[in-house]
């Protein structure tokens, strides 16, 4: 079983990343960013742990992290709101996904050829990178009210979070569409580095990839 939920690890960490992006596409949007949101991506946690099932240190640091994440939202449903369990919340998220990057970047750059899991791996990596930026946004916003121009201003901060994630997507991919902006010198700095990320993976680590497929079809 754990042989199976290894080989198939970046298939089902793919999934898991896409419903969080795409499941307001088939939920109310209050539903989506108060309820299904925050539980899409505690499921995504533990299902990131397939991915650390042969290296226990980080297993046991990603469990943490999961049941640090757990708590606080346990904590935040039955209790008043507290800026202090949405701090600890996102911390644990952004190291997490940190983690998670790193090991999904390393996994396909060391694999010897390039098949189906590998293709979702990539694609698994990128997509992380915007949660990166997504929750690196977010801590500069909890931190410094107003740091994004284009923001609603009647808006909760979870609605506020669900806009920083579009953007965080619209910066990585250097689209630009100019409906948020940063206005700090942080929240700029922020976004010239995940946009310069985003281009980093596509020119170095999306070419590595291709460059190991063509070899690996021409010795076929």
């Amino acid at each position: 079983m754990r042989k199976k939920l290894y080989k198939l690890r970046f298939e089902l960490f793919f999934l898991s990343l896409m419903a969080i992006l795409f499941s307001s596409l088939f939920f109310p949007t209050s539903f989506y960013i108060d309820q299904a949101l925050p539980v899409l991506f505690i499921v995504n946690v533990i299902v990131g742990l397939v991915i650390f099932l042969h290296d226990k240190e980080r297993s046991w640091i990603t469990v943490g992290l999961l049941i640090l994440v757990v708590g606080a939202y346990v904590f935040r449903l039955i209790s008043a709101h507290n800026n202090t369990l949405d701090y600890i919340r996102f911390s644990a998220f952004f190291v997490f996904y940190i983690i998670i990057t790193l090991e999904v970047v390393k996994q396909v750059w060391k694999a010897k050829t390039v098949d189906k899991s590998v293709i979702f791996g990539l694609m698994s990596g990128y997509i992380c990178l915007g949660l990166l930026a997504f929750f690196a946004f977010v801590s500069i916003e909890m931190t410094s009210p107003n740091s994004f121009k284009g923001l609603p201003l009647d808006a909760t901060f979870p609605q506020k979070a669900s806009h920083l994630l579009y953007y965080s997507y619209v910066t990585l991919m250097t689209i630009g569409y100019g409906d948020i902006t940063p206005t700090t010198g942080t929240a700029q700095k922020a976004s010239i580095l995940f946009a310069m990320i985003g281009q980093f993976y596509l020119v170095i680590i999306t070419a590595v990839v291709i460059e190991k497929y063509i070899r690996h079809q021409k010795s076929k």
